[in-house]
This record gives C-alpha cells, structure tokens and sequence, in this order.
C-alpha cells in the first residue's frame, strides 16, 4: 500500500503530484483540518464517553501509547497514500467527485474488516467520506492524513471496542 502507488507512477512516467503524492501544506488548509477534527471529534467523544460497556478514556501506560502512536502515524500515511493519492485518483476516469469519494470511502472501510471482521469497523466509512473530500478540495493528501493521523491519535484513548 505505501510503495505501489510511487512504483505505479513511476513505471507509467507519471508525476507524482498528479495523484496528490505531494504533500502541501498552507496556513488555510491546516485551519480548515482544525476545523473539521472540532467539528467530528468533539462530538464523537461526547458519544464514546456515554458508550456502553466501556471505561472511557482509556489509561494507556506510556510505552503502548508510544507503539500505538507509531502504528497509527504509518497507518494514516500509507492509506491515505493507497486510498485518496492513488486510488481516488485513478477513478476520476470513471465516477464524478461525489462517486469517487462514497466509493473510496467504502472500500476504505472493507479494508478495516480484513483485520478485525467486525462490522463495527465499518463505521470508518465516515471518516473515509472526510479524508476524500479534503483530497478533492486541496489536490493533495496532506489533508486527510493529518485528519487520519489526529483521529487515530484521538482513538488510542477514545475509541470504543467492540
């Protein structure tokens, strides 16, 4: 997932940029990512406190936060580099915008059940929606990969297990 979508740029001599592999970064952009991690995470832990069966926030000792937050950096990287750089891109031949960022936002969220069949973790649809629709809008992944790295960071503590 991290090195396919340079190899596949690579080998059909195309740039990189064209796929949002660039990460760019402005003061209006960041600002609107603060925006929308108020927007959902504030919310999403007013519900996940109230979560059945569940002690929320979670004590996480330091060296599992550490682990936990390097897991969750790579991860928000690589799938944003797979999912919205290459992906996404490469259906813009074939479904307009809103088609494109529902359809990457689904298999975004199949992908989460290779891992951990439950169908909780389709729920990663949504952020899927938010993460596609930064791409669409800034042209880059940087977006959706701040906004996936804080919302894995903001999971360590908050995420309610299934």
């Amino acid at each position: 997932m991290l090195y396919g979508p340079f190899l596949w740029c690579h080998a059909r001599k195309e740039a990189y940029e064209q796929y949002g592999l660039v990460p760019r970064c402005s003061r209006r952009m960041c600002g609107e990512v603060a925006l929308v991690c108020v927007m959902t995470l504030v919310p999403l832990t007013m519900i996940a406190l109230h979560w059945p069966g569940q002690d929320l926030p979670r004590h996480v000792a330091f060296p599992a936060f550490l682990a936990q937050f390097a897991a969750g950096s790579m991860a928000a990287i690589t799938e944003e580099i797979f999912f919205r750089g290459w992906l996404q891109t490469l259906f813009i031949p074939f479904f307009g915008r809103t088609t494109r960022v529902v359809t990457v936002a689904a298999l975004f969220a199949l992908s989460h059940m290779l891992f951990r069949p439950d169908p909780f973790f389709l729920t990663t649809f949504f952020p899927g929606l938010i993460m596609g629709a930064l791409r669409e809008r800034h042209g880059n992944i940087f977006p959706g990969m701040l906004f996936h790295g804080v919302g894995n960071l903001w999971s360590i503590w908050f995420f309610p297990l299934p």
